[in-house]
């Protein structure tokens, strides 16, 4: 098995797919992680690229959440929709990033990635509440 696959097992991608059920239950906001083994690209051009290649730009409120890792490279990168970085705190990435990375350092792979999900949709909740119309608009599947 390569280290893509092994990063999480399918149990842990089963929780990570329920964590971000959970954070999408009260909000319009949409989560997705993609994992793969590296890039020659720049970390976050490539999440950004990626962030178009899963059409997380096409959200009704452009209010998409993607938590990019690398697994060989040992780097991960969280970028938002217009929608999202035009009304989160300054800090807010920098914040979400530091409770990731901690649990990265210890080898917690899925929980950091877990309570990255689930600080985003927080605040994904206080910006964009679920309303009666809402639908979700994404695939919650962990992309590869």
């Amino acid at each position: 098995m390569s280290k893509t696959e092994d990063f999480l097992t399918k149990a842990e991608e089963k929780e990570v797919i329920a964590a971000i059920q959970v954070a999408e239950t009260n909000t319009s906001g949409e989560i997705r992680i993609h994992i793969e083994a590296s890039s020659e690209k720049a970390h976050y051009e490539r999440a950004l690229e990626v962030f178009q290649l899963l059409e997380m730009n096409q959200t009704k409120d452009a209010n998409g959440v993607l938590i990019y890792v690398a697994v060989k490279d040992h780097q991960f990168v969280i970028c938002g929709d217009k929608g999202i970085n035009d009304v989160v705190p300054e800090n807010f990435w920098d914040a979400t990033k530091n409770v990731i990375q901690e649990h990265f350092k210890k080898g917690n792979f899925k929980q950091g990635i877990v309570a990255g999900i689930l600080k985003a949709g927080a605040e994904l909740q206080h910006h964009f509440p679920w309303q009666t119309n809402d639908e979700n608009e994404l695939s919650n599947e962990i992309s590869k």
